[in-house]
């Protein structure tokens, strides 16, 4: 097979937070899916150049601010498809479909209801995951925990891992529905466990040994996010093959919570990224300002209890 075709593409947020997305005319290859605008890298062009081109040639508009947001390798029949997929968030001119395509303006949680691509499902999720991932920290007291939270809420989280890990399986589960009593939908929790949670929306971490465990079945009857913690290659073709939404990658750099393991530094996590076409964050010894580092090296964002801990 010859070398995958270099796509730029784009899932460009309003400043009310909605997706732009557009409709393959009927003659194209899949013809009638929507898709996140974008078109073939030019040889020899620079990616922002190419995505700026793209945007400005099917959609009228001009890039202000944009960042990586997810790599997707894809394999057809007879081509591979690499899509470049780059977070737009600020653009001038209104967009309109220059070639004649259907746009439609869609809130990010509505995404699932339009039939896309198979190649585009990773980006559907990316565009609907937030950059940052909390995981709570081993706290004994819940009021104090709830406490951290609304701080953290305040400071714009919203995607919540239970961590606990001094609790035993009925504690957990008594702290674990204290808490979307008292936070009400306004975070995306995931818990831990050897089941599925049953709340409803609730989602799941699992354990990097869970990993060869767990059946699509038992996945699937997840009704929120699901995830796993990956430390290497072979975990993460683990949580491929097994379906999760996305994965957790670590240790990044040195921490004081595992300080015996041999972290995989920026160039190491890079490379395993390269090659898992889903959305990772990335774990370990990192804050808020280094986001825009694990965007360059291919991640959704960055998780942390101590670094994200208010």
């Amino acid at each position: 097979m010859s070398e995958a075709l270099h796509v730029m593409a784009a899932v460009i947020r309003g400043s009310d937070g909605r997706i732009l997305i557009a409709r393959r005319g009927s003659h194209q290859d899949q013809g009638g899916l929507w898709e996140f605008p974008g078109g073939k890298l030019e040889p020899g062009e620079a990616r922002l150049d190419g995505l700026r081109r793209e945007l400005h040639e099917e959609l009228g508009i001009d890039v202000q601010a944009a960042r990586p947001l997810i790599g997707v390798l894809h394999h057809y029949p007879k081509r591979s498809v690499w899509l470049d997929v780059w977070l737009v968030s600020s653009f001038s001119g209104e967009a309109h479909g220059a070639e004649g395509q259907p746009l439609r303006w869609v809130e990010p949680a509505a995404l699932d209801a339009y039939a896309f691509p198979e190649a585009n499902r990773p980006i559907v999720t990316a565009a609907q995951l937030p950059e940052r991932y909390l995981i709570t920290p081993e706290l004994d007291d819940l009021g104090r925990l709830c406490d951290g939270l609304e701080q953290a809420l305040t400071g714009g989280i919203r995607l919540v891992q239970l961590r606990q890990n001094q609790l035993d399986a009925p504690a957990y589960a008594a702290w674990a529905e204290q808490l979307l009593a008292r936070f009400d939908g306004r975070i995306d929790w995931l818990f831990k466990g050897s089941h599925a949670p049953h709340w409803p929306g609730a989602g799941w971490h699992l354990r990097a040994s869970q990993l060869g465990e767990v059946s699509r079945e038992e996945l699937a009857r997840c009704s929120g996010w699901t995830a796993a913690s990956c430390h290497n290659a072979n975990e993460l073709q683990q949580a491929l093959a097994l379906g999760v939404d996305f994965v957790t990658l670590s240790p990044l750099l040195p921490t004081a919570s595992h300080p015996q393991a041999t972290p995989l530094g920026w160039e190491q996590a890079a490379a395993l990224l390269r090659d898992f076409p889903k959305p990772a964050y990335l774990l370990g010894g990192l804050t808020t300002p280094q986001l825009p580092e694990a965007w360059q090296h291919g991640a959704q964002g960055i998780a942390g209890i101590r670094g994200l801990w208010r």
